[in-house]
């Protein structure tokens, strides 16, 4: 069965490069503009230097934001609430390098004014006037999202009506799985057996699964998520309003009904931007302060053996999406044919200058540009070979669960000794474990825990090699 790990059809959109340079634009356009405005051709440099970092940071920081992720059944008023937000934070970090430098007095404050202002109007007006053009294509059957919706009962009719009536949040149901009585609408696949579900979604290019299940058929619902354990698709559970308060669980609102997301990520809203900005801005600093030593283990690499500085391999990334990971090349120049053999101890493939780089873990530190593209996280389950995905995902229980949130340059399995090569079932098992932990017990204060150990104590280890 071909799963979604290699079915560019189920990966996620692009990071919006267009639409980040069309923000970043109009952050430098307005900035500019209203200084002319003010000072005519004699604006003081000040004005040109915060138009230029600001509108930088516009397109580094932005999808921290989550504002280049769809928003299909979601409220045009919190993605206008968000993309103010994130201008407030982008210009407020501005006038607090221009405060940093003693330049803020050079400021004109009716051209900052006007700054604000009219950026702010502008980045969302273009969402507001893109929300409805965007609902007006969906409504003539245009960019639309395929989805499977599982049980047809009365919430099962209700779901499917919603979808049918609001034709603008851009969705599509492409089967139902339902019982030999229940008739289905004309026209829609019946889906006669949950094992036909893995097939089904990559057939018809399924993007989300809605299950419909009274709270009494739970042991469907495991049935469910073990067929789709491999698939990397949205998983919502649409349950029946009165048994809300029996679960426990938060529950958020999807086309005006409360639905509780099975393997969303757990570090969402406020909360996720937060690491999302962290994660960027860290990145940033250590790029640029360890810029000689970085150019250095560079020029070292190119005079000490043959090949490129950096090494890149595909790894998998958040919700199956698949990026190069960057590292300093630690190996002389080889061939795998297909397998990848992890390092050992005495390897004779590791260089002199690797295998120092290797034990003190600077091998890793391009990572960081991958942190600065959004591909990783400075704090998170450590990416794997896609060949050790494919050889694990069936032996190692929840192994695919770690892909649900952006691999790290460090995590808490590795700060617990479980670095470096995973020989064994029972080390790779043992892994999967503490990422789980990571995972469910995530905090912004235990990413500063994991940085601040691996800063003292974590990038050595006795497996290491």
């Amino acid at each position: 069965m071909n799963t979604p790990l290699n079915d560019a059809s189920h990966r996620p959109p692009g990071r919006g490069y267009p639409y980040r340079a069309l923000d970043a634009a109009v952050v430098l356009c307005t900035g500019i503009l209203s200084a002319r405005w003010q000072f005519d051709q004699n604006v003081p440099p000040l004005h040109y230097f915060l138009a230029y970092l600001c509108s930088m940071a516009t397109f580094a920081l932005f999808p921290a934001f989550g504002l280049y992720a769809s928003w299909r059944g979601r409220r045009l008023g919190e993605w206008a609430a968000r993309s103010l937000l994130a201008w407030i934070c982008i210009f407020t970090l501005g006038i607090f390098i221009a405060f940093l430098i003693h330049q803020v007095a050079t400021l004109s404050r009716l051209a900052t004014g006007i700054w604000f202002v009219s950026a702010a109007a502008t980045l969302v007006g273009m969402r507001v006037a893109a929300f409805f053009l965007m609902r007006a294509a969906r409504d003539r059957g245009m960019d639309q999202k395929r989805v499977l919706i599982i049980g047809f009962g009365p919430l099962g009719h209700d779901l499917w009506r919603r979808v049918d009536r609001y034709r603008g949040a851009g969705y599509e149901v492409a089967g139902i799985f339902a019982q030999e009585h229940e008739r289905l609408p004309a026209g829609v696949l019946r889906v006669e057996s949950l094992e036909d579900l893995p097939t089904i979604v990559n057939e018809q290019a399924v993007r989300e699964i809605w299950i419909a299940l009274p709270m009494e058929a739970s042991p469907r619902v495991r049935e469910v998520l073990h067929h789709l354990r491999h698939d990397l698709v949205e998983i919502r559970w649409i349950p029946d309003v009165m048994s809300v308060e029996l679960l426990g669980h938060r529950v958020g609102d999807f086309l005006g009904m409360p639905t509780i997301h099975l393997n969303s990520l757990p570090a969402s809203g406020i909360r996720g931007m937060a690491k999302e900005v962290f994660d960027r801005t860290f990145a940033a600093c250590v790029l640029l302060f360890l810029a000689p030593l970085l150019l250095g283990i560079a020029a070292a690499i190119k005079f000490t053996s043959r090949g490129p500085v950096f090494f890149r391999q595909p790894r998998l990334g958040v919700d199956g999406q698949v990026f190069n990971v960057f590292k300093f090349r630690t190996m002389t120049v080889h061939s795998e044919h297909g397998q990848v053999t992890q390092a050992t101890r005495d390897d004779v493939r590791v260089t002199k200058l690797g295998a120092f780089l290797r034990r003190t873990s600077l091998d890793e530190l391009p990572q960081f540009l991958n942190v600065l593209r959004g591909e990783m996280s400075v704090v998170g389950p450590r990416p794997h070979a896609l060949a050790h995905n494919e050889q694990y995902k069936e032996i190692v229980a929840r192994y695919m669960m770690r892909h649900r949130v952006k691999p790290g340059i460090t995590g808490w399995a590795q700060i617990n000794g479980l670095r470096g090569q995973t020989d064994t079932l029972r080390k790779m098992s043992d892994r999967v474990e503490f990422d789980i932990y990571y995972i469910q017990n995530w905090t912004f204060l235990m990413d500063m825990h994991i940085i601040m150990r691996t800063a003292f104590s974590g990038w050595t280890g006795k497996n290491v090699y």
